[in-house]
């Protein structure tokens, strides 16, 4: 089922940039950042198209900046077109190089911008056939859980679509769209009330709703994570839904385990939950963030930190690490896993060495959270 989206009067003249612009407008509640750091690639295709329509040579390496300038130099932009360009390029190169939280009226700006400078862009270059709607602004969704993951996949795809084309230019095509865009919703229910307890002896940790079916990572557990591997083996313990109402004589699950295994798994539960919970508010204020945690800290992921490479030249101390990562093919920071404490699967990869690549990638975001 075909949705409604602003921009797609473009769809027969570019299709990809369409659904880049279809995207843009996903983003502009859910990911202030998204939506910021990639309408520079938005205006940048359109910048191109433009120097191709005036016969205007490519440099090789050149930037948005230098498109600006040289269209502006040879009297093509009108002045408030070049302000809202200038506008939309420094906010993007904020949201991708600062580690602040990027408020909704920021997007709504550089999206009143982009509007602007597609109008002036279809009223000189585009078919006369094509009639710009009036502005709108950019629905709120309702009931809608953001999975950024896949919103930052979709537009790397549109971006590289469009990068390996040739530089668009608007006029109608019958070209299949390149990408196809994901129309179901994933709507949620969630909250922080108390849907079991769950004791050992006469204590209890309440699981909150949103916990009642997570999975129970057995490195989240440093002194049950054993315990935990050979539970998950028979079956047990895989998931907080799995985990008896009392986890006395739990242990008699497995082979060579005792009461004090159960003691310091519930113990360690405690701890995770109220590591869930602080995860829950930092996600909730950093609404549309892709972050990286370490129990309960965490590393607001910009674009200039995903782009580092995972080299000893960037990261000292942790050699044999980086090596296996790198035999993986994760070869940036921004390729890591969210919860970065799964890097123990790999060999000689303990708690030091996790807290110490952390820290380092922590320290290269320049500006404390």
């Amino acid at each position: 089922m075909n949705h409604r989206y602003f921009y797609q009067f473009l769809e027969p003249l570019s299709n990809e940039l369409a659904l880049l612009a279809k995207e843009l407008e996903h983003s502009v509640f859910t990911s202030p950042r998204t939506m910021l750091t990639h309408s520079r690639v938005f205006i940048e295709n359109i910048l191109k198209s433009v120097m191709k329509e005036e016969g205007l040579s490519e440099v090789p390496q050149m930037t948005i900046v230098d498109r600006i300038n040289l269209l502006n130099e040879q009297g093509i932009l009108i002045k408030d077109v070049l302000n809202d360009l200038h506008s939309i390029r420094m906010r993007g190169n904020q949201a991708a190089h600062q580690t602040r939280i990027f408020r909704y009226s920021e997007s709504l700006t550089s999206w009143e911008s982009l509007f602007n400078v597609v109008k002036w862009y279809i009223e000189s270059y585009g078919p006369v056939s094509t009639a710009v709607p009036v502005y709108e602004e950019p629905r709120l969704p309702h009931d809608e859980q953001l999975d950024l993951d896949e919103l930052l996949s979709r537009l790397v795809s549109l971006e590289r679509t469009l990068s390996a084309k040739e530089t668009p230019t608007m006029h109608p095509s019958n070209a299949e769209v390149a990408a196809t865009v994901s129309e179901e919703e994933n709507p949620t229910t969630e909250g922080y009330s108390t849907i079991r307890r769950i004791s050992y002896m006469d204590k209890h940790v309440e699981i909150p709703f949103f916990l009642r079916d997570a999975f129970l990572l057995p490195q989240r557990f440093q002194k049950s994570e054993t315990f935990l591997i050979r539970l998950g083996e028979v079956q047990q313990a895989r998931f907080v839904s799995e985990l008896p109402h009392d986890l006395v004589d739990l242990h008699k699950h497995v082979k060579r385990y005792n009461e004090k295994n159960d003691k310091t798994l519930f113990e360690e539960l405690s701890i995770f939950v109220q590591e869930e919970l602080t995860r829950k508010d930092i996600t909730h204020t950093r609404r549309g963030e892709l972050l990286f945690f370490y129990k309960s800290d965490y590393i607001v992921v910009t674009e200039e930190l995903s782009a580092i490479p995972l080299s000893p030249e960037e990261f000292s101390g942790v050699p044999s690490l980086l090596k296996q990562l790198k035999q993986n093919g994760i070869m940036t920071v921004g390729q890591l896993p969210k919860e970065l404490v799964s890097l123990a699967k790999y060999a000689n990869a303990g708690t030091l060495t996790i807290e110490n690549l952390f820290d380092q990638i922590k320290g290269k975001q320049g500006v404390q959270n």
